[in-house]
């Protein structure tokens, strides 16, 4: 038995080196074949030589497409043939494995090509174990944070974007597009089809027949990617007439998507104390009370402190000025726009003793440079946009924040040795990483900072007036607008010569 045990691993070490050898000569071919083929001494067209016709050009770029489509039509029937021989030895690997395992305990193997193995469950399991899914993990600094990004069925909101990408857009690559379709649709079939142990009951239409969920209830969904574990989306679907949501958590470790947990959130009883610090801003505050009422609010409590202003101390206070016991707290500032679907997303996104919520603010540039066009910029509501030339994603700030208020009290509050602007928004933000809480920081759709000019006071600590400078330069205009006025004597004085030019030639 030793010796035929001997020999079956040794068939089973050569049966992988041979599969390991093979899959290299996949990519040698595919390397081999996708590889341009070039001729150093040919003459570039249009470059050197004689003039070359449109009809040159349609036969050049015909021949190409021909040429590339022989190529791949024998690259794909190569790789089939060696898909072929890769399943052949993968057969026999399985055999000879199945084999060892009779020889070792007796027994077969009793499951089927289909069946997943235990060992892969397992490992797929610890992926999610490892994650941040369940459990908040410890971080050093926000810089350790890895944020969502937020989509709809037609828009991704995304905080990286370069030169080229845009703050909101639709999936422009293939695969992305793929990728979620693929996940709205298996949270689909987990509503539509839930295990006995998903958090929710089977409810019944207007008839008594059975609800089914499709991609037109899904609401917003946030997804974000550990390089080292895997894949989490986080998808809410809501039908139009129902007040409850369904909440679907999703995790693909490097493999199949798996489910995490099903649960239907009924946020009808929620309510959200919006703590909002203010001193002076006149103006500004009567702009927000009319955002406000358009909302439909009505409950208002102020609460008048005769001190030096600290947004801190304001926030510490609007928080413990509350006595009802338990609630879900936005902290806001008085340049903010929300929406009623922002602060759904703030009841979601945000669960006592579990996760506190951090949105990244849509931040509008100076409406005076973006419009600078038209007479006078258009109204509030007409400017808020999701464009790379209006505004962008503040992914630096901090301040707005959705919590309990149990764990705003339990983790301390606010830091009220910071004085002025800014600073305590980061530390509050600091503590949340290094505690057990979930932080959800993700770009909404509905939360807007609007532009208003901002003066750094000398009072200011210099790490403070440095925040405040940074924060000023990037609210100003874009990156394009930014160049438009720098270069403006530049712009306007070829235009003054292409004129000079247009009317020399008018006269002459």
């Amino acid at each position: 038995m030793p010796r035929r045990g001997l020999i079956l691993q040794t068939r089973t070490h050569w049966l992988l080196l041979g599969l390991a050898l093979l899959c290299s000569l996949v990519l040698f071919l595919y390397l081999l074949e996708c590889a341009p083929q070039t001729d150093g001494n040919a003459p570039l067209p249009g470059v050197i030589g004689e003039n070359y016709g449109k009809e040159y050009y349609q036969a050049l770029l015909q021949e190409q497409e021909e040429h590339y489509q022989t190529r791949a039509t024998s690259l794909k029937r190569q790789i089939a043939q060696l898909k072929q021989e890769l399943q052949e030895m993968s057969e026999k690997m399985r055999s000879l494995q199945e084999r060892k395992n009779v020889g070792a305990n007796g027994i077969g193997y009793q499951g089927n090509k289909e069946q997943t193995p235990s060992d892969l469950l397992e490992f797929l399991h610890s992926q999610i174990d490892k994650a941040e899914v369940s459990i908040g993990a410890k971080l050093p600094s926000e810089y350790g944070v890895i944020p969502f990004e937020s989509f709809t069925l037609m828009k991704v909101f995304q905080l990286e974007m370069g030169l080229t990408r845009h703050p909101e857009e639709k999936p422009v690559r293939k695969d992305k597009r793929d990728e979620l379709v693929e996940v709205i649709e298996a949270g689909l079939e987990v509503i539509n089809n839930p295990d006995e142990d998903d958090e929710q009951e089977d409810e019944e239409g207007p008839l008594g027949e059975k609800m089914i969920f499709n991609e037109n209830d899904f609401i917003e969904g946030y997804y974000r990617t550990e390089r080292d574990k895997g894949t989490q989306y986080e998808l809410f679907f809501k039908k139009a007439d129902l007040m409850e949501y369904r909440h679907v958590t999703l995790f693909r470790p490097f493999g199949p998507l798996m489910k995490v947990k099903s649960e239907m959130i009924d946020i009808t009883r929620s309510i959200i104390n919006i703590i909002v610090p203010l001193a002076e801003r006149t103006e500004a505050f009567a702009q927000f009370m009319q955002n406000f009422s358009e909302s439909n609010f009505h409950n208002y409590t102020l609460v008048s402190l005769n001190e030096e202003f600290n947004r801190g101390r304001g926030l510490n206070v609007g928080a413990r000025a509350w006595d009802k016991g338990e609630v879900l707290m936005f902290f806001c500032d008085v340049d903010i726009y929300f929406s009623a679907e922002f602060l759904n997303s703030c009841r979601l996104n945000a669960e006592p003793g579990k996760k506190v919520f951090y949105p990244v603010v849509f931040s509008l540039y100076n409406p005076a440079i973006v419009y600078a066009n038209q007479d006078v910029p258009p109204p509030v509501e007409q400017q808020l946009v999701h464009k790379k030339d209006s505004g962008f994603w503040r992914d630096f700030g901090f301040g707005m924040t959705c919590q309990y208020r149990s764990d705003f009290l339990t983790i301390g509050g606010f830091d009220m040795e910071v004085k002025g602007w800014g600073g305590e928004d980061v530390h509050l933000y600091r503590k949340y990483l290094h505690g057990d809480l979930i932080v959800i920081r993700t770009p909404v759709p509905g939360l807007f900072h609007l532009w208003h000019e901002k003066r750094c006071a000398d009072e200011l600590t210099p790490e403070q007036y440095r925040m405040c400078i940074q924060s000023k330069a990037m609210n100003e205009a874009s990156h394009s607008h930014l160049g438009m006025l720098v270069f403006r004597e530049e712009i306007e004085t070829h235009l003054h010569k292409q004129a000079y030019r247009t009317n020399s030639e008018a006269v002459g």
